[in-house]
């Protein structure tokens, strides 16, 4: 395919999410990589004008490489299906059921899929008493990246040290202990197993900030857990209607066996940096970067 007959590509990144800044990262190396096989690209900052800002850029195609709430959760996908320009990843509704946590896990629940006890709660509740037996994980319900997860353990008394920006509505949930294993999901096909090693806790910092973490692909673990995980991410990904490429993630508790592995959540727009848990997949099964997010781009259409 000559340069002439592919698409015109606007990447989408930034916003204004709690993520602009991993967004900021996975699309700049999106729209590097394109332009390197040989596509026209535009880099936009979503902000309050990105519909003009759309109808002007003229893209044939649009890389959504946008993070966390308005990026991945059906409210970016509404405004390109008005616009009807093709774009990458997951539609309205599986953005809006995988941004919500209790939605995605009565998802989970009905395809018989294994998942922490949970429950919604209201900040001012959580703050004056213990919402569920320690210990348990405190979070937004509608944020990813680990965004704002705070674990009470079983010596925490209160809750004095939840940070101050954590919004009203959260999900307790049971904590799972173990290891932190993710499966990603391209088209139809699981790729593999990666096993996030951490000190403490996989929170945000330790996702981004450099030997935050380090990843082991394929996962060192026994070959009934590693295939469950790579089914229930296709049944996840189906389930919840996605597109394109997703992530679900895992908690494993290697005490129980594969009675210990369960679902925590299923991200419809991974990061998309080299070294991202995804890519990072793909090029473990042959798929370089370029090859990704060029299939990414020719996956793209509307009404997904």
């Amino acid at each position: 395919m000559s340069s002439r007959q592919k698409p015109r590509v606007t990447v989408l990144l930034g916003g204004p999410s709690a993520e602009r800044s991993v967004s900021l990262s996975s699309g700049a190396e999106v729209a590097s990589a394109l332009r390197g096989e040989g596509f026209e690209v535009t880099e936009l900052d979503a902000g309050l004008t990105v519909a003009a800002d759309l109808l002007a850029t003229k893209p044939d195609v649009v890389f959504n490489c946008l993070h966390g709430r308005w990026g991945e959760d059906g409210c970016i996908q509404g405004v390109l299906e008005w616009l009807q320009i093709p774009y990458t990843h997951s539609g309205v509704g599986a953005s809006a059921l995988a941004m919500d946590k209790e939605l995605t896990k009565a998802a989970y629940r009905q395809a018989g899929l294994p998942v922490a006890e949970s429950r919604l709660v209201k900040k001012a509740d959580v703050l004056s008493a213990h919402p569920m037996p320690r210990p348990y994980v405190i979070k937004p319900y509608n944020e990813g990246s680990s965004v704002g997860v705070f674990i009470v353990n079983e010596g925490d008394n209160h809750l004095a040290s939840m940070p101050d920006e954590m919004p009203d509505d959260l999900m307790a949930e049971t904590f799972i202990p173990g290891r932190e294993l993710t499966t990603s999901v391209m088209g139809d096909r699981a790729l593999t197993v990666t096993d996030i090693i951490t000190d403490g806790w996989y929170d945000f910092e330790a996702k981004y900030e450099q030997g935050g973490s380090r990843h082991v692909l394929p996962a060192d673990i026994p070959a009934d857990v590693f295939q469950a995980c790579m089914d229930m991410a296709v049944t996840a990904h189906k389930i919840l209607g996605c597109r394109g490429m997703s992530r679900t993630d895992y908690r494993w508790d290697e005490s129980k066996g594969l009675d210990g592995l369960i679902l925590l959540e299923t991200n419809t727009q991974p990061g998309m940096t080299p070294t991202s848990l995804a890519p990072e997949q793909a090029i473990h099964c042959g798929i370089s970067y370029g090859e990704l997010v060029t299939w990414l781009v020719e996956d793209a259409s509307c009404n997904r």
